[in-house]
């Protein structure tokens, strides 16, 4: 009697472990892929901002460039010259400005306040002439002084009394200084004139090419002497990162690839060599298996694209390069 459950336990630990072994053999198989495909990467068509002519161009196909590095250099020597004038006008507002903030230097106010004072001086001495005619009239009965002598005295003291005035406000103005409106007007101007020499000296730091990130030089498209607009490349750039392998998988296998899922990449030409890499994309829409890829599957078969990220330090991988991808059991050997 004791025999039984002790069989009946063998059995069952039996059944566990020939379970686990199914499971984990599943696994092992199922998540095992070789696929094929080609090595693609990121590609720059690099133009200068501006237009001009080609002075200098720095690399030739397969330099690698950094980040910043100068490639080219275009002809701006008329703009330099426009940016000079340009200063020059910037200062000529910056003096115009100041004069209007520091308003009337003193010598300014005692010359007016001394025109006001002659002004005066000078109705005074007409007041006192019309007086002293006006007075021999009265002693004469009008016999001694004519008419037009009379009314000649006064208009000159009308004029003078005009003068005074005249003076008088142009004293109060010295002394209050330019309007807070002219004020404004001069930054305004000053701010204009900065703005113009900004944008030439924008222009002129358009005229130096430089790399946007690390890459490859491609093709050089252009020379010295040709010339330049923003729609005409001058460098075709292969960036160094990222870079990864297009391959594509039929829908029976799709279940079987998951987002960072390890990887193995290999090439014909060093196939002992591996390079480490990981899925990095799964479309979500079936397409026609292209022509270039590698498959003993019909070709009019739907297919989904995956990138299979990798890390080339070396950069042995170029660009359209076959490649061979393993997946799952396959890359962790």
């Amino acid at each position: 009697m004791k025999k039984q459950p002790i069989a009946l336990a063998v059995i069952a630990i039996a059944f566990v472990a020939t379970g686990l072994w199914w499971f984990m053999w599943q696994r092992s198989h199922v998540q095992a892929l070789t696929l094929y495909g080609n090595v693609d990467i990121r590609q720059i068509s690099l133009a200068f901002e501006g237009s001009g002519r080609v002075t200098e161009l720095r690399v030739n196909e397969g330099d690698h460039v950094k980040a910043g590095d100068l490639l080219g250099v275009l002809d701006t020597r008329t703009l330099a010259l426009q940016a000079d004038q340009a200063q020059a006008q910037v200062a000529v507002q910056q003096q115009t400005l100041a004069r209007l903030r520091n308003g009337s230097r003193p010598q300014e106010i005692s010359q007016a306040r001394s025109r006001m004072v002659s002004a005066e001086a000078d109705a005074l001495r007409a007041e006192q002439d019309l007086a002293r005619l006006q007075g021999i009239e009265q002693s004469t009965q009008g016999r001694g002084v004519s008419a037009q002598d009379l009314d000649r005295a006064s208009s000159t003291l009308q004029s003078a009394r005009a003068k005074v005035t005249e003076q008088r406000d142009a004293l109060r103005l010295a002394e209050l200084g330019p309007r807070v409106e002219e004020v404004a007007a001069a930054e305004a101007q000053l701010k204009a004139a900065q703005a113009q020499l900004a944008v030439l000296q924008h222009q002129i730091a358009q005229g130096a090419l430089k790399a946007p990130a690390d890459a490859i030089v491609r093709s050089r498209l252009l020379e010295p002497g040709d010339m330049a607009t923003p729609q005409r490349p001058v460098f075709a750039l292969a960036l160094t990162q990222p870079k990864w392998v297009r391959i594509y998988v039929s829908e029976p296998d799709l279940g079987k690839i998951q987002p960072g899922m390890a990887a193995k990449v290999s090439t014909d030409s060093q196939p002992e060599q591996t390079i480490a890499g990981k899925v990095g994309y799964i479309s979500s829409v079936a397409e026609f298996t292209p022509k270039s890829v590698q498959t003993t599957e019909l070709r009019t078969s739907l297919v989904y694209e995956v990138r299979v990220l990798v890390d080339d330090p070396d950069d042995r991988l170029r660009l359209g390069q076959p490649a061979t991808v393993a997946l799952g059991k396959d890359a962790a050997k």
